[in-house]
């Protein structure tokens, strides 16, 4: 999940119910690519579901941008765009890989761990602090997704590890979307997630091709389409609202993924994934609130040295 437009916390024109709908849509549109790879994963080799997920994507912003594209294909930072698309890539890679012997909730559980991981993160990558507080809420993160995991207890397949990695690279693919806003549009980053995602798939796919049946077409076609509609989506959602506001409503992605995996796979979260959810999506909405409290205070205390000179 890209992360926002930089904006200042609240504006004259914000529409917190629009915002709010447009993430909720998000989250669907997101669980939608899931449920279509795990379907599609089953049946055709990894890096052909991959390849599909960021050619239709590609194709999809190109109709979108029509007569803008060359405008919002320069970027300042080439180098940067490369890196976070393929973060992203390694991340689809990885998420494709395990969803086939994974449970759609359980999956999207230890996926939510990316927010704790960008905390972590951030403290080598950006200079930023960690206070006791956040510490405990990485902390209690990690927990969560110990208790889902489970290693050494259970029935838990070895493909739930995938999810782990997918979280890590994921956390560094939204760690440079934050580091790109000072310098590129959302748009350009945009385009660059399928251009960069479909350059590479399309050397590999190649390789592994297994010939799709017409359903199979319509699934990597709707895969692709729902990839860069909740990208859209999630850029409108950002414009509309702030944050604050926005961020809890994420954590509704955890409720479509068990809705999906019980309609269109009969799969239910066990209790160990229940409460390892409950206890990642807690840590994470207190990380945010943190963030956001620490940043207001940064804010607060800038202004008034400005104010003393």
């Amino acid at each position: 999940m890209a992360l926002p437009v930089s904006r200042p916390a609240l504006l004259e024109d914000d529409n917190i119910p629009r915002g709010i709908v447009l993430m909720l849509t998000t989250t669907l549109f997101f669980i939608l690519i899931d449920t279509c790879a795990k379907q599609l994963a089953q049946t055709l080799p990894v890096m052909e579901v991959v390849w599909a997920r960021f050619m239709f994507h590609l194709l999809v912003v190109l109709a979108l941008l029509r007569g803008r594209t060359f405008r919002y294909a320069h970027t300042k930072k080439p180098v940067l765009q490369i890196f976070r698309s393929a973060m992203l890539m390694a991340t689809t890679y990885l998420f494709f890989a395990g969803i086939e012997q994974v449970e759609l909730a359980m999956a999207s559980s230890i996926m939510f761990l990316s927010p704790i991981l960008i905390t972590i993160l951030s403290v080598p990558l950006l200079g930023e602090r960690i206070g006791l507080r956040r510490a405990l809420g990485v902390l209690a993160g990690l927990i969560g997704a110990v208790i889902i995991v489970r290693p050494g207890l259970g029935d838990v397949p070895v493909a739930a590890f995938y999810f782990i990695a997918a979280a890590c690279t994921n956390a560094l693919y939204q760690l440079t979307t934050r580091m790109l806003r000072q310098w590129d549009d959302a748009y350009t980053t945009l385009l660059y997630t399928g251009l960069v995602g479909a350059a590479v798939s399309s050397m590999a796919a190649p390789m592994v091709w297994i010939a799709p049946t017409p359903v199979e077409w319509g699934l990597m076609v709707g895969m692709g389409t729902f990839g860069a509609l909740g990208h859209f989506t999630l850029i409108r959602a950002f414009q509309s609202a702030p944050p604050s506001a926005l961020m809890p409503f994420a954590y509704s992605g955890l409720v479509w993924a068990t809705l999906f995996g019980y309609v269109v796979f009969a799969n239910l979260p066990d209790g160990y994934t229940i409460i390892g959810a409950a206890i990642i999506t807690g840590s994470g909405i207190y990380i945010f609130h943190r963030e956001q409290r620490a940043a207001k205070e940064a804010s607060n205390a800038g202004h008034s040295a400005g104010l003393s000179k």
